[in-house]
């Protein structure tokens, strides 16, 4: 007859609190034994031996305590190839028992990841957002909770690849947490397209590297398609795709139809009419003999900041007085009650003297191009109703529309 004793297990294992003290001892050390048998390298123990093992340790773990627990995750973290089972128990712990998974475990996929991202909490998204080498399904997924910390943990990651579409989330979400905007412009993945929206709830920091680095000049387009506006003005500029684009493209800013349907002489003209005051007619009349649309112009002139004013007026040629008298006819101040100059008015003049003319009318033209240009009625519907929907998620102009323009229909 055999001397070992049949070992039965008891339906519902008492927790720890309420088993007696020799039966706690047994079970921690009943733990510890098979942690260590996981913990074998592969000459001592196969596959599958390991895998089985893991499954009895899962079970015991679910009444262990919290530091048994952590103790097991920091031993599997070291691990090559940890049992999964184990591993996808312990990384949905609470964060200090998964923390030395999430944070040290080299061997967790992106799957592990991308798993426990959308199954645990947000602390266990923002420890994960601080791994080294996370790849573009990772952060996407990380992301796509719209939670600014972990949002801003994923940006401060330089080892971290960001696709566009997390890039292009990251910039909505900016909107409502202005933290993210100098993170979101120190990625390389950021391009025009998301820093010229962002330019708009950014403050006066960010605004002023987003111009410095993407206010670029368009010489390579306007060499590369200078014949073909010979051949548009000969049809007429009968194609619209092919007139927004060179449009875009064009040297000229002003728009010299304009002038001839205007009240006004120039543009001149119409900015010393506005240093007594502007109103929504004059606003639109600036805009049309600008070369953008009323409701770029209307954009610009509400804007809290002043930059893209001093931007306008860089684009379009206007000197530096005709710049103080839009100031003043926005009733804008100019001077301090101690005489000295207006933080925002100083800041306006830098911006405009920093700013090469090419480079001034590539930030307008893009804000005219997806402020007014991609507003087809299914936008519009969009941004007052907030569907996004309806927005192509491929086009970068109704993107940038969206975003601008939803606090103007009262988002």
């Amino acid at each position: 007859m055999s001397n070992t004793a049949t070992v039965t297990a008891p339906d519902a294992p008492a927790p720890e609190e309420q088993a007696p003290v020799g039966q706690i001892k047994l079970r921690h050390a009943l733990l510890r034994r098979l942690t260590d048998v996981v913990c074998l390298p592969a000459s001592r123990i196969n596959a599958f031996e390991r895998a089985v093992t893991g499954d009895l340790v899962v079970e015991m773990l679910r009444l262990a305590p919290t530091e048994e627990r952590r103790r097991v995750a920091d031993r599997l973290s070291n691990l090559s190839e940890p049992p999964n089972v184990l591993v996808r128990l312990l990384m949905r712990d609470e964060p200090d028992v998964a923390r030395p998974l999430i944070e040290q475990c080299a061997s967790l996929t992106d799957v592990d990841l991308m798993a426990c991202a959308r199954d645990a909490d947000v602390e266990h998204r923002r420890m994960i957002a601080s791994r080294r080498g996370l790849s573009e399904a990772v952060t996407e997924t990380l992301l796509s909770f719209g939670e600014e910390t972990v949002i801003e943990a994923v940006l401060r990651n330089d080892t971290a690849r960001l696709s566009q579409a997390a890039i292009e989330g990251a910039v909505a979400v900016s909107r409502d947490a202005r933290g993210l905007c100098a993170p979101l412009l120190r990625r390389a993945e950021m391009r025009p397209s998301g820093a010229f929206v962002m330019f708009w709830w950014s403050g006066p920091d960010e605004r002023r590297a987003i111009l410095q680095r993407f206010g670029v000049s368009r010489d390579v387009m306007q060499d590369s398609v200078d014949d073909l506006f010979a051949l548009a003005a000969a049809g007429g500029w009968s194609d619209p795709v092919t007139r927004k684009a060179l449009q875009f493209i064009e040297r000229r800013q002003r728009n010299r139809a304009a002038i001839a349907k205007s009240p006004f002489k120039s543009l001149e003209e119409a900015v010393a009419a506005a240093e007594a005051g502007l109103n929504r007619e004059l606003v639109s009349e600036i805009g049309y003999l600008s070369g953008i649309k009323p409701l770029t112009a209307a954009k610009i002139m509400g804007d809290a900041g002043g930059e893209p004013v001093a931007i306008l007026c860089k684009a379009t040629g206007l000197t530096r007085g005709d710049l103080q008298r839009l100031w003043r006819g926005l009733r804008r101040p100019e001077a301090m009650a101690d005489g000295s100059t207006h933080p925002d008015w100083d800041r306006v003049q830098i911006i405009y003297e920093m700013l090469a003319v090419d480079r001034a009318q590539t930030v307008l033209r893009y804000w005219n191009w997806s402020l007014s240009s991609a507003l087809t009625p299914t936008l519009l519907r969009a941004i007052r109703e907030g569907d996004d929907e309806l927005i192509d998620e491929y086009s970068m102009p109704e993107r940038a529309a969206m975003l601008a323009l939803a606090e103007n229909f009262g988002r």
